[in-house]
């Protein structure tokens, strides 16, 4: 059997025109190949704790499915490690908002967004997952995986996309009706590159200013 209750989002496997995978309000993902008939070839059954609303496949590697749920969860599944009796956990847990949409970075094979009606746009990098904080304070009480927050918007997101020509270039929509009594925001953006580029790249980059800032003299306050 398939799904018992509505259907809330599709995505084709990268790699093939014949397998794809559906999500629903029955907390089930479900694989499907349309060569071996019309039944599933792998239902998860409880693959979250509440309704599903977005799923999307990794495009850079097939073995990674991404769930997003009103838990107030994002799931990450290898779809190696599921069997046909839908035994199976997620590899990863990114907790922080209940995601209506979620997508895949066309540059980084690690790193995804997330969006909901909290009116934030979070973007993850799983393999971020179990470091050590970086940084003491507030920072290390972000969940993990999570390195940005987009919070532009006055009201839910309810659509974004990567720009594919140019990485970390995002396009948003929300709906801001509610809140202000007009229509909605498209936003363009992209978040400072010494965000996402590597820690240690970053360091050596500032580091080149650290004379100068430090040899700047403090400003004098008018007679």
């Amino acid at each position: 059997m398939g799904h018992q209750d509505t259907v809330e989002d599709v995505q084709f496997c990268p790699s093939s025109a014949q397998e794809f995978c559906s999500v629903g309000d029955d907390s089930c993902l479900i694989l499907w190949d349309a060569r071996v008939g019309t039944s599933p070839a792998i239902k998860v059954e409880r693959a979250h704790d509440a309704d599903l609303h977005c799923v999307d496949w990794n495009p850079h590697d097939e073995n990674f499915i991404l769930t997003g749920s009103a838990d107030n969860s994002v799931r990450m599944f290898d779809r190696r490690k599921l069997s046909v009796d839908g035994v199976g956990s997620p590899i990863h847990q990114f907790h922080g908002h209940k995601a209506a949409v979620l997508c895949w970075s066309p540059d980084r094979a690690s790193v995804f967004g997330s969006a909901a009606e909290d009116g934030f746009l979070n973007i993850w990098d799983h393999e971020r997952v179990g470091r050590a904080p970086e940084h003491t304070g507030t920072r290390a009480q972000t969940p993990p995986g999570l390195f940005f927050q987009h919070a532009g918007h006055r009201d839910k997101v309810v659509d974004f996309h990567w720009n594919a020509a140019d990485p970390w270039t995002i396009v948003s929509v929300s709906d801001d009706c509610e809140r202000t009594g007009g229509g909605g925001t498209l936003q363009i953006w992209r978040m400072m590159d010494l965000i996402y580029r590597p820690e240690e790249e970053v360091l050596e980059e500032l580091g080149k200013f650290k004379a100068h800032i430090l040899g700047c003299a403090p400003l004098r306050s008018g007679s």
